[in-house]
């Protein structure tokens, strides 16, 4: 996790004690448990000792709960009250559930919402069945924007300011291993404005293969992003582009439409990207 940039410390409305504090609370994933401070010291790249005062502070706030025998904490009630209340006003979450249930019962597939945080998207809503044994991710878990199916649809959905934005953020997340993720992008964009959907067939994970879909809504909320994945071997590139895409972009604009949302991008926004030769011009110096 990225220390707070030059940019936003030097803001004088911004809190950077506060910052800091929910770092320490990001630091936390689905999958962890317990976390000590130097735990969340390499996670947050912040020093041990302010990580400890942090913890401390969290702790008499009821955020966290301290182990003493492992000398480790876990997230607090107080901290998933305030997860639990945001995914309750998420009225998205909740309208698209038995859309997402009929494509994954259509599919086979697992399909899940999301929107972003930081370098990454977090599913806020999942439907998963029997078949989707190889898809092990839930509410609250994360993939990346750069090679993922959902990241894609999300990065392609964004005005010409904020996805350079975020291409300057990901360049310095990933660094030498940008150029490469870049290039799976530009390809990505020529799949949105040619078909309207996203792919990423062993991008993100060698074993899974996806589609996906951006969604905004018309009260500026968003954009948010829909996937359809599985197992690589049954959601081949061909199967994609074929089949799971099309049907999760008509999932999409049904959602679209009972929520009176409005297009992200047409394929025809999305095609004036292109240059001429193909490839996805760069928005801007940083996609660099």
């Amino acid at each position: 996790m990225k220390r707070t940039g030059k940019k936003t410390a030097t803001d004088r409305n911004f809190v950077v004690a506060l910052s800091r504090g929910l770092d320490v609370l990001r630091a936390f994933q689905p999958s962890d448990g317990l976390l000590g401070n130097q735990e969340i010291a390499a996670r947050t790249n912040l020093p041990k000792p302010t990580v400890s005062r942090l913890t401390y502070t969290l702790t008499k706030l009821g955020y966290l709960t301290p182990v003493p025998r492992f000398e480790k904490y876990q997230l607090a009630p107080a901290a998933m009250a305030l997860g639990y209340a945001a995914l309750s006003n998420l009225g998205v979450r909740h309208l698209s559930e038995p859309f997402r249930e009929e494509m994954m019962r259509a599919t086979g597939g697992a399909v899940a919402i999301g929107g972003r945080d930081r370098h990454s998207m977090i599913y806020f809503g999942q439907s998963r069945g029997s078949e989707t044994v190889g898809v092990q991710l839930d509410v609250g878990s994360r993939v990346p924007i750069a090679t993922s199916a959902m990241g894609r649809a999300y990065f392609w959905a964004l005005g010409d300011e904020d996805r350079a934005e975020l291409s300057r953020l990901l360049r310095e997340h990933y660094g030498s291993r940008w150029p490469k993720m870049r290039d799976g992008l530009e390809r990505s964009g020529e799949t949105v404005a040619k078909h309207g959907f996203a792919i990423s067939v062993g991008d993100w994970h060698d074993d899974i293969g996806a589609a996906g879909v951006a969604l905004k809504l018309n009260d500026g909320t968003g954009p948010y992003a829909f996937n359809c994945g599985a197992p690589a071997f049954r959601f081949t590139e061909e199967r994609l582009i074929n089949d799971i895409g099309p049907r999760l972009l008509a999932m999409v604009r049904n959602i679209e439409a009972a929520l009176g949302g409005l297009m992200p991008h047409s394929k025809k926004d999305v095609s004036k990207k292109l240059k001429s030769g193909g490839k996805v011009a760069r928005v801007a110096e940083g996609i660099r």
